[in-house]
């Protein structure tokens, strides 16, 4: 074997394996960033089915004689304000992160004020309605958490794999950037109550 063509074969050998690797970490990036991408998905779900609820709430509402009007238009408006608010899960910045989550929590401060309104209407407190959505908000505040942690449980998995060295100089070749993670606004470790059963006196 003639001696130059040793380094090449060498050369070869590195160049080939350099192309595996760049393959490897980005299709392995690639997955990950569409794991985040659908738990993100996962997230407006659940905050969509809770807008559903808040909706079917509000018409139950409606139908009582004299129920405060300006109470009910914040939570419409509010209901408004959070559906126009939608992130594409290809283009999750940390803006539009603060955005939406602003939207969400304007949302849930009109519904507790809603619901503390109740109280003073006898025949909204007795309404079967209540009690099935007393039920299924309280699920779903569960359902939007458990969404919201796995979200960034998956960002922070895309994160690791994208940030370390030598992976790191791969994911700016290949475009791969850095996702927001959903940050808890203060007090959103608990979940808004939503106990409709406001027919029990508290104990003395």
């Amino acid at each position: 074997m003639k001696k130059w063509l040793v380094p090449l074969i060498i050369l070869a050998v590195i160049a080939f394996g350099i192309y595996n690797w760049a393959v490897g970490f980005n299709n392995t990036a690639v997955e990950k960033e569409a794991d985040a991408k659908t738990a993100w998905s996962n997230v407006e779900s659940s905050y969509q089915r809770r807008n559903d609820l808040i909706s079917n709430l509000v018409k139950t509402v409606q139908g009582a004689a004299d129920f405060e009007k300006e109470t009910l238009t914040d939570v419409i408006n509010a209901r408004a304000k959070a559906t126009s608010v939608n992130i594409n899960a290809g283009d999750l910045t940390p803006d539009k992160m603060a955005q939406f989550q602003q939207a969400q929590a304007g949302m849930s401060g009109a519904l507790s004020k809603l619901l503390v309104s109740v109280e003073r209407y006898p025949e909204l407190k007795a309404n079967a309605n209540f009690l099935e959505l007393q039920s299924q908000l309280e699920g779903t505040e569960n359902r939007i958490n458990v969404a919201r942690d796995r979200y960034n449980e998956k960002v922070n998995d895309y994160d690791k794999f994208t940030t370390k060295f030598p992976g790191k100089i791969l994911a700016g070749w290949f475009g791969f950037g850095e996702m927001p993670r959903y940050k808890a606004d203060p007090g959103s470790e608990n979940a808004p109550d939503v106990n409709f059963d406001f027919g029990k006196k508290k104990a003395a």
